[in-house]
């Protein structure tokens, strides 16, 4: 037994590799009762006292510090190996597990940062009269958490024994190229700060551009997403928003419509008369709905129509498709009580007979 414990293997007995072993199996263990310790007692503790910001940072806590302990463990495993013999192997590993402990550092503080601002942040936003915090809120917390993962890349490079100012000045070099391939990511950027300064619309606003006719559902910093009326998502790039023609339908007063009724030519201008008193009354009757002073006039001798322009504003704070049927529902009845009849598209053709 003790001969085959001191057989060697990349330099190192078996009996090292076995010691070596136990630290990353005891690791193992001591990460899974840290877990087993904070979701059964740690957790339920915090849940007894009056703040949320305990349950919080436990909550994001938990996972990264059970990684973080398992790696250390692997650490200090590989650490008890000597493996002096390979050039650059103990450096390797060395910088392998730090950049690993970096990044789950990092793992950890962008857990935190996107909880406390979900949690604190973005409530208060959404109580405040505007809604430009409310659109640069996602893009700013997106933009620190990048800055987070950036950063912690440069630190585990550097741990690792990378010479980060060369690598720096190498990008310096490949900027022109990047520069030239982030063209189209650089307009979109300024289209989305064109969108935040000018504020042509907001969220939930109804618009029309591009071709497109939806609500607005979020505003990105590359791109915003619509929702047409056929409930589909469409995804428009900024700089395209930023240049063609915006409709913002939600930001209208009141809604115009105009509806032509058409008599029949068998129509006198009494009858003509009645029918614009009770469109007039009409009116009147959906004060509530609709804003003052409509238009009605005879307008036009049409084809095969005495053309009869009602014109009125529906008030925004109205349902404007229950407006339009109460209306033209109210059009229909009493124009078929006072016996006018409405004419459809038709010809009449007379004969001469010639002597």
């Amino acid at each position: 037994m003790k001969e085959f414990l001191a057989r060697e293997f990349l330099n190192n007995t078996v009996d090292n590799w076995l010691i070596a072993l136990g630290f990353v199996l005891v690791a193992i263990v001591v990460a899974r009762a840290l877990y087993w310790a904070i979701s059964k007692y740690i957790k339920k503790i915090a849940a007894k006292t009056e703040t949320k910001l305990d349950d919080m940072i436990i909550d994001m806590v938990d996972e990264p510090l059970v990684y973080a302990a398992g790696a250390v463990g692997v650490w200090f495993g590989f650490s008890y190996l000597d493996f002096s013999a390979y050039a650059g192997a103990d450096q390797w590993i060395n910088g392998f597990f730090s950049v690993i402990i970096t990044l789950i550092v990092a793992w950890l503080i962008t857990r935190l940062f996107d909880s406390l601002v979900g949690e604190y942040v973005a409530p208060y936003l959404k109580n405040t009269e505007t809604d430009l915090d409310d659109v640069l809120l996602p893009i700013i917390r997106r933009g620190i958490k990048i800055i987070i993962w950036v950063v912690a890349l440069i630190v585990a490079l550097d741990n690792a024994g990378y010479n980060i100012t060369t690598m720096l000045a190498g990008l310096g070099v490949g900027g022109l190229a990047f520069a030239l391939a982030a063209k189209d990511s650089v307009e979109n950027f300024f289209g989305g700060f064109t969108i935040f300064t000018d504020k042509p619309f907001g969220l939930k606003d109804r618009i029309k551009v591009a071709g497109f006719d939806g609500t607005v559902t979020e505003i990105g910093m590359r791109s915003t997403r619509i929702k047409t009326l056929e409930g589909r998502i469409v995804t428009i790039p900024n700089s395209s928003i930023a240049n063609d023609p915006i409709e913002n339908i939600s930001s209208e007063p009141s809604r115009k419509v105009a509806t032509n009724l058409g008599l029949t030519y068998d129509m006198d201008q009494t009858k003509v008369a009645v029918a614009m008193k009770i469109v007039r009354e009409i009116a009147a009757d959906h004060k509530e709905a609709i804003e003052e002073d409509p238009k009605v006039g005879f307008t036009a001798f049409g084809d095969f129509a005495l053309n009869i322009l009602f014109i009125y504003y529906i008030r925004k704070d109205a349902n404007i498709l229950d407006t339009k049927t109460a209306i033209n529902m109210d059009i229909l009845e009493r124009f078929n009580a006072a016996g006018l009849e409405f004419a459809f598209p038709s010809q009449t053709i007379y004969t001469k007979t010639l002597d």
